[in-house]
């Protein structure tokens, strides 16, 4: 691949939010913009385009401008159908992409370097997916997808049921890249209103990593 020119920026906002009441996490408020508008910020000067995984109306997102796609199969199959429904999107749509960049939408603090150093990973060991991890956890949301790999994460989702981002990775030569956890870890996720209130309490020092 020759670099973020080739590769779609995903971010995953498909999910219940079942820890928050069901809330849409993205368009939760943060340091007064919705928490999805950090993820772009951070995301988009890295990507040659971003697109939204999200269900039900796609109205609700209006304001960020971006192309929402939908779970195919439907049924909340989890963030393995969001990953689907960005790699058929490039099939479709972009044919000069060819590779996904994967974030949640709460996961505000993503680093910027994300993409360059995903990309770098394939390059020196030759894998084929890489993933982001931190503070000794592998994030399997957080990871660079080859389009490529399409059919045959349709077969494994419909054929097969698999559910779990991080077994569907492990069938490919798999790139593990780290990143340091302090000032703040770039991959703190925001899964409870008590992990919203910390992100509030971390925004300014992120703004400066």
């Amino acid at each position: 691949m020759t670099g973020e020119k080739t590769v779609l920026g995903l971010i995953l906002d498909g999910g219940r939010a079942r820890r928050m009441g069901g809330a849409d996490k993205g368009l939760l408020p943060l340091a007064g913009r919705p928490m999805l508008a950090h993820v772009v910020e951070r995301l988009e000067p890295q990507c040659a385009m971003l697109a939204l995984s999200a269900n039900g109306d796609a109205t609700r997102f209006a304001a960020f401008a971006l192309p929402v796609l939908a779970d195919d199969p439907p049924g909340f199959a989890g963030p393995l159908a969001g990953v689907l429904a960005g790699l058929e999107f490039c099939r479709r749509a972009a044919p000069p992409l060819t590779h996904v960049a994967t974030l949640p939408a709460d996961a505000p603090f993503a680093p910027r370097d994300f993409v360059a150093r995903l990309i770098a990973a394939l390059a020196t060991t030759g894998g084929t997916v890489a993933l982001a991890a931190s503070l000794g956890r592998t994030h399997p949301v957080a990871g660079l997808w080859p389009v490529k790999l399409a059919p045959a994460l349709r077969h494994a989702l419909i054929e097969e049921g698999l559910r779990k981002v991080e077994a569907f990775a492990a069938r490919f030569s798999l790139a593990t890249v780290d990143w340091p956890g302090a000032p703040i870890d770039p991959f703190f996720n925001v899964n409870t209103r008590e992990d919203l209130g910390r992100a509030e309490a971390l925004i300014a020092l992120a703004a400066r990593v």
